[in-house]
């Protein structure tokens, strides 16, 4: 730990609301504690109700306070959890007691710092922690919880052993005869070293299904100008998001919700119409088309009658069915807004292609922008290890031991104060 200071902070939502929780963290506080339930005796865990008062005997506010005595809480020292009433005032009072009771304010996640310190959480942990706290859908929540409850850690942990194990085998393989070794293990290991790279590049090619899951997925409605995109955004939307007018080239910029499609967050934009235009703002408006394009995870391309070709990688729809005779092509979606017609497969059709595109995605580790890093870095040297040792298991063993620290560093196990910093500053305060 970097100190041992006691710190407090405001666990719940700032503002105005029926219950606030503040979180104390540190050594003994066995006697704020008693302060504050006015006890001379009390047992751990348990909810005491209380007529909260200063050191004035002045009364703050009735509350409730649960002890939870070190190693056995959140951050492994002792934690005071106080639940008062949300009124902004209340909570400044109780912050007024504590600093005269030589608490500070907590930092910024430094709750779930302390834990990790204390080995109650690896780095792993602390990303479900954040994931979860970001958590708007049911995917978002299944995948934090994941992270959180120790799935990805297992699997990491697993990993570094293994890594471990090889190097030190091909460590032994220099140092010792090879009667005293396990019968053909420098073959062993360099198979295990193969599976073991094929588990690791079978997850990380799981990173852009584990990025559209923790950040959104990203869907493009585009086409040429005047087709109906705006309208099929707001129908999908389920508001009038995006005007819609009869004059082509209304849209100008891009316009973008986020909406909840089968418990996926999804980032869906309406783009300006492709079209060769003259107008500046325009062209700056199909500029950033192309560039939802090329970010999108799914396009839905729409015209207004068959196109030549198509691509399957896409969704074609072709609106203002109701102004058309044919209707029969079943490769493509026709919808009308004047006749309600089409959504609901069209909508189907999304859900279908995003399950696609995550292909098996909840049961692989989830994977953020520090992982990725990390992850690649084991990747390269396993692979280097097993195509550039040439029969030097020194050298083999130095870059298995290097996949391992890699992967140490996102266990937290083997770690620097700028990961760790970087890692916690995304949290809030109480955390």
């Amino acid at each position: 730990m970097e100190n041992n200071d006691t710190i407090f902070a405001l666990s719940s939502a700032p503002g105005k609301s029926g219950v606030a929780v503040i979180r104390v963290s540190g050594d003994n506080l066995s006697d704020i504690f008693k302060r504050i339930i006015n006890k001379d005796k009390f047992d751990i865990r348990y909810n005491y109700f209380t007529n909260f008062r200063d050191d004035n005997g002045d009364l703050i506010d009735q509350c409730v306070a649960t002890f939870f005595a070190g190693p056995n809480s959140f951050t492994g020292t002792d934690v005071i959890e106080i639940y008062s009433h949300g009124a902004m005032a209340v909570i400044d009072k109780i912050f007024d007691f504590l600093r005269a009771h030589k608490c500070r304010i907590a930092t910024r996640g430094e709750f779930s710092k302390r834990a990790f310190y204390n080995n109650k959480m690896d780095l792993t942990d602390v990303d479900g922690l954040i994931a979860l706290l970001d958590a708007q859908t049911d995917k978002q929540r299944q995948s934090a919880l994941k992270s959180l409850t120790g799935g990805d850690a297992k699997t990491y942990s697993n990993w570094r052993n293994q890594m471990i194990e090889i190097s030190a085998y091909a460590a032994a393989i220099l140092d010792y005869d090879a009667d005293d070794l396990p019968k053909d293990i420098d073959k062993k290991i360099i198979k295990q070293t193969e599976v073991l790279l094929n588990e690791l590049k079978e997850n990380i090619n799981g990173y852009h299904a584990s990025r559209a899951i923790r950040n959104g997925f990203n869907i493009a409605l585009v086409g040429e100008t005047n087709v109906g995109k705006s309208s099929i955004f707001n129908k999908l939307v389920g508001s009038n998001r995006a005007i819609v007018s009869d004059i082509a080239g209304t849209t100008r910029d891009v316009v973008s919700q986020q909406i909840d499609i089968d418990g996926y967050l999804v980032n869906l934009s309406d783009t300006a119409g492709i079209r060769d235009a003259t107008d500046e703002i325009e062209k700056i408006g199909i500029e950033r088309t192309h560039e939802e394009i090329k970010n999108a995870d799914l396009i839905i391309h729409v015209y207004n009658k068959m196109p030549e070709k198509f691509s399957g990688d896409e969704i074609t729809v072709i609106n203002k069915s109701d102004l058309l005779s044919d209707t029969s092509n079943k490769s493509v979606i026709y919808t009308s807004v004047i006749n309600d017609s089409g959504f609901d497969k069209l909508l189907n059709t999304i859900k279908n292609k995003m399950h696609e595109l995550m292909g098996g995605s909840e049961s692989r580790i989830a994977i953020n922008e520090r992982t990725y890093e990390l992850l690649n870095d084991a990747i390269f040297e396993l692979d280097t290890a097993i195509n550039n040792y040439d029969g030097n298991y020194d050298i083999f063993a130095e870059h298995i031991r290097r996949g391992a620290d890699a992967i140490g560093k996102i266990l937290g196990t083997i770690t620097t104060a700028e990961i760790a910093d970087a890692t916690f500053s995304r949290l809030c305060l109480g955390k």
